[in-house]
């Protein structure tokens, strides 16, 4: 039944014109930003006093466990989900499966997805101001007030879920070779802890709302009739 249920959806969804796809999209993403102020307006309210007081001590067992070692892990790690990582990777997948697709929708797909993540992140930020946990902070240069959500985690949830995507959708046959690339979210999500840069708080929601923008963009953007064969945006 659910089988049924998730091909009539699939149907529903490829059935759809580009403009209604377009208006999808707006809502979800619209719908999806305003979950993301409402729990950082919780975050920086209601709940600052109890979650905010786990969320410091948290913090400083993790800054309580640092070494030159696990700091240079960590390094790297948020390196993954740094900015100019992500736009250079983004930009190599979407012209690689484009080129071999012969398409424009895979660079669609990639740039909704990026630019939609990254958004949520930089308007939440500026309306929820939230100040990073109270431990030194190993990656410098950072705005003190900035601490929901994480940029660093959406984005990296974002660019490697849609590797995988990509990968299940026009090569399945080696869909389970990149399935580790989904551990890369939660380093980073671990190593932007490790620095004090967020709160739990602040990385748990960016993968939620990352994992859901790339689902939405993932079944709005990819639903094909028929799933063998490449889809393309109309010529005209």
């Amino acid at each position: 039944m659910s089988i049924l249920a998730r091909s009539a959806g699939h149907q529903r969804i490829a059935d759809l014109g580009w403009p209604a796809r377009a208006g999808v999209l707006v809502v979800a993403w619209t719908v999806l930003l305003g979950l993301v102020v409402g729990v950082g307006r919780l975050l920086t309210g209601p709940l600052k006093e109890s979650v905010g007081s786990r969320d410091n001590e948290l913090a400083r067992s993790f800054a309580g466990e640092r070494t030159s070692s696990l700091t240079d892990v960590a390094n790297l790690l948020t390196l993954l989900g740094d900015t100019r990582t992500v736009v250079v990777l983004a930009a190599a997948i979407a012209l690689g499966f484009g080129v071999w697709r012969r398409s424009i929708l895979p660079a669609v797909f990639v740039a909704v997805t990026t630019t939609g993540a990254s958004g949520l992140y930089i308007l939440a930020a500026n309306l929820d101001p939230r100040r990073r946990p109270p431990v030194k902070i190993l990656d410098a240069g950072l705005d003190p007030t900035q601490s929901f959500p994480s940029g660093h985690v959406a984005a990296a949830t974002g660019l490697y879920g849609l590797i995988v995507v990509l990968v299940w959708t026009y090569a399945r046959a080696a869909r389970y070779w990149v399935m580790p690339l989904l551990l890369v979210p939660l380093l980073v999500l671990a190593s932007r802890l490790y620095e004090g840069a967020h709160h739990l708080t602040d990385v748990l929601t960016s993968l939620v709302y990352a994992v859901t923008w790339l689902g939405v963009t993932a079944r709005t953007l990819l639903a094909t009739r028929d799933p063998q064969t490449p889809t393309r945006l109309p010529s005209s």
